[in-house]
């Protein structure tokens, strides 16, 4: 006869929750294992030495992510876990956004790839295009990421 070698009672023996999945939009080729750090001209605004990585729990922010990133190369999108402290990204938690409903983080500690999202749909073109005006009317006007 098998026996069930737990001793927790019967009321206890519940799965243990899954981790939280993080998604990192962008245009860089990486692989599995390779952290993601700040210190690399950011992929948005004035392109200056970031301070900071960003991930969210949301793939629709990680494709806004690989949509809008600097460059020419392939748009991606990885799962990639924290190895330290998250924080509300302030350019999408302000007053307009009230609850970070993006659920989009950053961390001055990296992110470890731990996979990629090889099939996702991105916005419709013209989306994309009035959200990249959008972005540059705001440049225009002195208004800026906050995140460099």
């Amino acid at each position: 006869m098998e026996q069930d070698h737990d001793k927790r009672p019967a009321a206890n023996k519940r799965p243990s929750p899954f981790a939280q999945t993080y998604f990192h939009g962008t245009r860089a080729d990486l692989r599995v294992g390779e952290l993601i750090r700040p210190g690399y001209h950011s992929n948005y605004g004035q392109r200056k030495q970031a301070k900071y990585v960003f991930l969210s729990a949301t793939l629709d922010a990680a494709i806004w992510g690989a949509e809008l990133a600097y460059g020419e190369g392939r748009q991606r999108i990885y799962l990639v876990e924290p190895t330290g402290t998250l924080e509300d990204d302030p350019d999408l938690t302000d007053k307009k956004f009230p609850g970070n409903p993006s659920q989009s983080y950053r961390s001055t500690d990296p992110f470890r790839v731990v996979g990629e999202v090889m099939a996702w749909q991105g916005h419709p073109e013209e989306q994309v295009a009035g959200m990249k005006v959008h972005l540059a009317q705001l440049k225009a006007e002195g208004i800026d990421s906050l995140n460099g």
